[in-house]
């Protein structure tokens, strides 16, 4: 099947399996995963800006999380609650590619962000009579630019490539959109696609596996050798919640990408995968750092406890 005109295909998503009963119970339950998601991730930004305690390079760094988080949230649930309530997997080419987009933009985001984190860690546990020279708010700014810029222009360049195809296909593989499963439409030559998604997982996952293998490495010996107990429990204490959210992400990721490219791996194992990507981290996120991290959690509490109490006056 040769489609000229790809914008107006509609493309078909994995079936849900759903079966009348259980119709509104998954759209009720969706719909208010969704809502605590950006809940919470809006609560972890506000208390960030509103606190000028958390105008650190940490929190600022964490500032860019909840962003990536609602990023990928809002790709999936909406679409997601709807086609449950309407019982309608279709869904057109050209929101499909914004979808696969977004969804990537959100975990590229999120391992770079998480990167850049553990770097800072590093520099305040190992190197913290250098940490205001090597943090500096104009090196703050660089990093983060580079998060972003980076992400972009991966994400473009990735679906660019992907472009060129026609299309011979309309059934996605997976719940939503994404690079291999739009791949899979193709019938045409994808080797250039294949070799570039190979150098964005080595690049990518090996490359902030690197930084964070080598940082928490360095961040351990530190600790151990520390005569500190208090500073070395607090260190540990920061590092663990950074480190959970980091494999969570970082090992989802890395299974799903590989299990594209491995035909016997099960289908409802690489899409419960493939979900459980953008649904535990940004559900995930915001809870462990806003219990973890006692400044946040102190800024969150006094930013309720404000807003509670201007709305009983």
């Amino acid at each position: 099947m040769d489609m000229n005109s790809s914008s107006l295909v509609m493309l078909t998503l994995e079936t849900l399996g759903l079966s009348n009963a259980y119709v509104y119970p998954a759209f009720l339950f969706g719909t208010l995963t969704y809502l605590f998601i950006m809940f919470c991730n809006l609560l972890v930004l506000t208390s960030i800006a509103w606190s000028k305690k958390l105008h650190k390079p940490m929190f600022i760094l964490l500032f860019n999380l909840p962003i990536s988080d609602m990023v990928g949230a809002t790709a999936f649930f909406p679409q997601l609650v709807i086609s449950i309530v309407s019982q309608n997997r279709l869904i057109s080419h050209p929101e499909c590619i914004i979808q696969a987009f977004l969804i990537h933009v959100y975990g590229t985001g999120n391992l770079l962000i998480l990167s850049a984190m553990a770097y800072d860690r590093y520099v305040a546990i190992c190197c913290p009579l250098r940490y205001n020279a090597i943090m500096t708010p104009h090196n703050l700014v660089r990093i983060i630019f580079l998060i972003w810029f980076i992400n972009f222009s991966i994400m473009v360049t990735l679906l660019s490539l992907l472009a060129r195809f026609k299309l011979c296909r309309t059934n996605i593989v997976d719940l939503y959109c994404n690079n291999p499963s739009l791949l899979k439409l193709v019938c045409e030559d994808t080797r250039v696609n294949n070799y570039y998604g190979l150098l964005f997982i080595v690049f990518l996952q090996g490359g902030s596996l690197s930084i964070v293998i080598y940082t928490y490495a360095q961040i351990l010996r530190t600790c151990v050798m520390t005569n500190e107990s208090d500073a070395r429990r607090k260190a540990i204490q920061t590092c663990g919640s950074h480190l959970i959210v980091y494999l969570i992400l970082q090992i989802n990721t890395l299974v799903t990408l590989i299990s594209h490219r491995i035909g016997n791996v099960s289908p409802f194992l690489r899409r419960a995968l493939g979900v459980s990507i953008l649904v535990f981290p940004p559900f995930l996120d915001p809870i462990i750092y806003g219990l973890k991290t006692k400044e946040l959690k102190q800024s969150i509490k006094k930013l309720l406890k404000r807003n509670v109490g201007s709305l009983e006056l």
